[in-house]
């Protein structure tokens, strides 16, 4: 299906959380930087890092629910090379999410 004609996606109805948590993200990650440029312990670093990636976790599980719920749902109730193909699209994307 070409992205380009969809006219909603699955997150719209969570944008402001979704768009909110990434601000929060953005923040700790400016936290981030600013530690290490202050030369902060190591470990502290590494804490924050892992809560940061963390949160990215949970933001990228949240739209992976949410495109399951939504765009996969609608095309496999249209059925043939459309559901096929989605369902090749989330399957991809939640191997991508595993291995990183």
């Amino acid at each position: 299906m070409d992205t380009a004609t969809e006219s909603t996606h699955g997150y719209i109805t969570d944008k402001d959380k979704y768009l909110n948590r990434l601000k929060r993200i953005e923040g700790q990650t400016r936290g981030v930087y600013r530690m290490v440029d202050e030369e902060q312990y190591c470990i502290d670093i590494l804490t924050q890092i892992s809560a940061l990636t963390s949160a990215l976790q949970s933001v990228a599980l949240g739209l992976v629910d949410d495109h399951l719920k939504h765009c996969v749902t609608d095309a496999v109730k249209l059925g043939g090379a459309e559901a096929d193909a989605k369902i090749k699209e989330a399957s991809d994307a939640i191997a991508r999410l595993v291995r990183s």
